[in-house]
């Protein structure tokens, strides 16, 4: 099976324009289709942006929305999956939701963050409550967690135990908080023996401060391609046969003892 070319498009877009970061995405898809990508990732709520304050209800749409519809024509068009972040309308409720959609156009998987962080995504948002969420893309499992939610890593040991060779991890991570992306993905790539895409936005935005830092980490720890701090798209590759060799080669998951840890829930 061929390494998975996977594309991070580190950008913050235009908080509250949703046609222009479709734009914004349509022109990443063909960059990324490019340089043989068959799956872009963006970063979360980049569909309207992150701080968008009292508009989060205005510009919250159905998994099957506008935006949805419009993410499926530009995977189509450049023939490969796309994942985005965006706010999803159910009812009366708001989630802080990414969805995965094929290289066919289809919805592949749709996950809500189970973990809300600061006072504006708990004023806002109302927490998912499925853990795992994955799907099959060229014979890779992916898996789906969104920002605060990778920081704990009973999320991460979960999806390793469902599978998940590579999880995405569309994110909003600010300052003070860069040590995330560049040290405790690389560990729970390496912990949990899977590939993790973490991909993040960039600048000033309202009151918060984006780092950048994207990567994709290995299940070794290494970091296979990592973003500066500015927009940029990088991409590196989820090499199949080399998840199969380091697992075989790291005992963690083998080693586990899951009677001990009962007092952990």
């Amino acid at each position: 099976m061929p390494p998975l070319r996977t594309a991070l498009l580190q950008s913050s877009g235009r908080p509250g324009a949703v046609e222009a970061n479709l734009k914004t995405l349509d022109e990443a898809a063909a960059r990324a289709a490019a340089a043989g990508a068959r799956l872009l990732v963006a970063p979360e709520l980049f569909l309207t942006g992150y701080a968008i304050g009292d508009a989060v209800p205005e510009l919250a749409e159905p998994a099957d929305g506008p935006g949805a519809r419009a993410a499926a024509e530009i995977a189509v068009r450049h023939g490969l999956a796309v994942l985005y972040g965006y706010p999803e309308r159910d009812g009366d409720r708001i989630f802080n939701t990414s969805q995965l959609i094929g290289p066919d156009g289809a919805s592949l998987a749709n996950y809500r963050k189970t973990h809300l962080f600061g006072c504006f995504e708990q004023e806002w948002f109302t927490p998912g409550e499925r853990a795992v969420v994955q799907a099959d893309l060229d014979g890779l499992r992916i898996g789906l967690l969104i920002c605060y939610d990778v920081e704990f890593p009973e999320n991460v040991r979960a999806h390793a135990l469902a599978g998940t060779d590579l999880l995405l991890v569309p994110t909003a991570q600010m300052h003070p908080f860069q040590f995330v992306a560049e040290s405790v993905i690389p560990v729970r790539a390496f912990e949990s023996q899977m590939y993790v895409a973490y991909v993040n936005r960039t600048g000033p935005e309202g009151e918060f401060e984006f780092v950048g830092l994207s990567c994709l980490a290995g299940p070794d720890g290494t970091v296979r391609t990592r973003a500066g701090r500015g927009e940029e798209l990088v991409v590196g590759e989820v090499d199949p046969e080399f998840l199969a060799a380091s697992r075989a080669a790291n005992p963690y998951l083998h080693d586990r003892r899951p009677g001990l840890y009962g007092s952990l829930a």
